[in-house]
């Protein structure tokens, strides 16, 4: 039993500066969920924030001086709310290293170095906790490690980052292009200045390299996930899309079959009917198959000073009960290094192909030849848009389902045809 359970922040930005109020705020309903009071002893922080209000407040329990916070006297558990690789890395395997939990929610750190870390924390028999780390306030990782333990997951659809989430509902409602729907994320605050990881997928590849390896107890790291993002996307398709009976989103996939696993973030078309598809704006969603409950869903904000700073303090609080209570690692992630994932060329589903064509006799038949030498197999061909000055047409195509190597070999052979001006869009469809 402990009189008190101290705790140490690193960071004070947005989140981390949430953090730090939730934790003050809260202290009496923390205490009674612990036992014992759970006190913010310590923040470390970067030299320019000092200048934050905020930094001016918790007086002296600031500091700049890395040795000085970890040799804090009664430093029980480290948050780290930093973000980016360096040096937020280095801080967490020196809080486990040193036989402090730790909980954080860096999604890049976590998606990168899990295994590293999680053996640190069972080295020294203590947690790593990282809750915050996928969606931000939804509970996501503590269901796959304790609610859906028993089930083998068949498969994970997620929409996961928010920035690309609310573009595309943008361009699908407003029918804006890219660039200005872009913008418009950017003046609301919803995109960043460097908007890079969200809209070319790696945020979400980050997210689903750790919900696949929680799920499916494999080391599943950002750089086996094919990832693409959505800046090539053009207006029509998403009226196309509505056409045709589909809504496009930035879907993150996970699926096991066979001893493998497919891991992937793509532009992808869904029914227009599921409930993915209505998730609109800057929420998130993930949809879980399992072999005993069958279908669940998790939705909400996935970002966001507020969310994210529920899931972190829960984090901070059950690992506060735990050292309560005298428990340390409890072992609840383990991942299988057995598990091989599958190369994104062997992926195989439907295809939505748009492109721009000569508008002349015979030019379908020298495209379906095309698709019919690579062993694709057309389920439709129509003509949109006419262009009688330039003698140009557009058409879709949908496939039946492909391989991703095929589609890509004919892609290459459609790009050589002379009756071809451009392949515009190629988009996955995912049919539930």
């Amino acid at each position: 039993m402990r009189e008190r359970i101290g705790v140490g922040l690193m960071g004070l930005g947005v989140v981390a500066g949430q953090v730090a109020r939730v934790l003050e705020e809260k202290a009496a309903v923390l205490q009674r969920q612990v036992g014992c009071p759970v006190e913010l002893l310590k923040v470390k922080v970067a030299e320019a924030d000092l200048s934050r209000p905020q930094a001016a407040e918790l007086g002296s329990r600031i500091t700049v001086d890395e040795d000085e916070f970890f040799n804090t006297p009664g430093l029980d558990i480290v948050v780290e709310a930093i973000g980016g690789e360096r040096p937020a890395l280095d801080y967490l395997k020196r809080a486990l290293s040193s036989g402090r939990h730790v909980v954080t929610s860096n999604k890049e750190v976590v998606a990168k170095h899990a295994a590293e870390l999680l053996k640190l924390a069972e080295t020294n028999d203590v947690s790593l906790r990282c809750e915050a780390s996928v969606g931000g306030g939804i509970p996501l990782l503590s269901p796959f490690q304790y609610d859906l333990v028993a089930n083998d997951i068949r498969g994970i659809y997620a929409i996961i980052n928010g920035t690309t989430n609310y573009i595309l509902t943008c361009m699908a409602r407003e029918e804006l292009d890219f660039p200005t729907a872009l913008k418009q994320a950017q003046a609301l605050g919803y995109a960043e200045a460097d908007p890079k990881n969200d809209i070319e997928g790696i945020d979400a590849a980050y997210k689903l390299a750790i919900l696949a390896s929680l799920a499916f107890k494999a080391e599943v790291k950002p750089d086996d996930i094919y990832s693409e993002g959505i800046s090539r996307l053009g207006s029509c398709d998403f009226r196309y899309a509505e056409e045709l009976g589909y809504a496009i989103k930035l879907l993150a996939i996970a699926r096991q079959e066979n001893g493998s696993i497919e891991v992937r973030v793509h532009p992808a078309f869904i029914d227009a009917d599921s409930f993915l598809a209505k998730v609109d704006g800057v929420y998130n969603a993930v949809l879980a198959e399992g072999d005993l409950v069958e279908k669940v869903m998790f939705s909400g904000q996935g970002a966001g000073p507020l969310p994210t700073s529920s899931a972190v303090v829960a984090d901070v609080a059950a690992a506060a009960r735990d050292i309560y209570l005298g428990v340390g690692n409890r072992g609840i992630w383990v991942l299988n290094p057995g598990i091989k994932v599958k190369p994104m060329e062997e992926v195989e589903t439907r295809y939505y192909f748009r492109m721009n064509i000569a508008d002349e006799s015979g030019v379908l038949a020298k495209v379906s030849t095309i698709f019919g030498q690579n062993g694709i197999s057309i389920a439709s061909a129509i003509q949109k848009e006419t262009d009688n000055a330039n003698r140009t047409a557009e058409i879709v195509i949908m496939t039946h389902s492909a391989k991703e190597k095929a589609v890509r070999r004919a892609l290459e052979d459609l790009k050589g045809l002379d009756v071809v001006n451009e392949v515009n869009s190629l988009i996955r469809v995912e049919v539930d």
